[in-house]
């Protein structure tokens, strides 16, 4: 369910106590374990930690004014979900793919007996207790902001490359962009 809140403090305020706790424990968890590169704030009417664009200028491809997406918390209708965009970053479109993260992570979580109810990018869970905390937090701290943008560049590029096309001007910018986070 999109929340019109505009801070993070507006949004969990106007959660159910239940949901709130939850969220607020796997917030606590992501603050934690995230690069100090990333920021935070409301994205898509849920909490998002991404790739502002004094790191990243030139954003999400699809929409370059949007800072690049890392990661999202939101309490839905019949679940909450944890987003988890750039531990899935690069897997294989249709295909089945996995990266090595996805694999790491999945391997993790079996070793905790916990049941995974996973999507593509989006951890779902029902109460606190359906969680790993721990594998959750090292996901996290797996995936500095350079590396994820390096990914994400990369990614854009050998789609762009797969298509048989040039690179579209937004992943150029893109690419451009990561050169000149990775020198500082």
């Amino acid at each position: 369910m999109k929340s019109g809140a505009k801070t993070v403090s507006e949004y969990l305020a106007s959660l159910p106590a239940d949901r709130r706790a939850a969220i607020s424990a796997v917030r606590d968890v992501v603050l934690e374990n995230l690069d100090d590169d990333y920021e935070e704030g409301i994205q898509y009417g849920m909490i998002g930690w991404y790739v502002p664009h004094r790191i990243f200028p030139a954003g999400y491809h699809v929409n370059p004014e949007l800072p690049l997406q890392f990661a999202a918390l939101a309490s839905q209708k019949n679940h909450m979900a944890l987003y988890m965009m750039g531990v899935y970053c690069g897997c294989a479109e249709g295909k089945g793919g996995e990266t090595a993260d996805v694999k790491w992570f999945k391997t993790q979580w079996a070793k905790t007996g916990k049941k995974l109810d996973m999507g593509k990018a989006c951890l779902r869970f029902k109460k606190l207790d359906d969680l790993a905390l721990d594998v959750v937090g090292a996901a996290i701290k797996r995936i500095p902001a350079k590396v994820y943008v390096k990914r994400y560049t990369q990614v854009l590029a050998e789609l762009a490359e797969k298509k048989g096309k040039a690179p579209r001007k937004a992943a150029k910018k893109a690419a451009k962009s990561a050169g000149s986070a990775a020198k500082k």
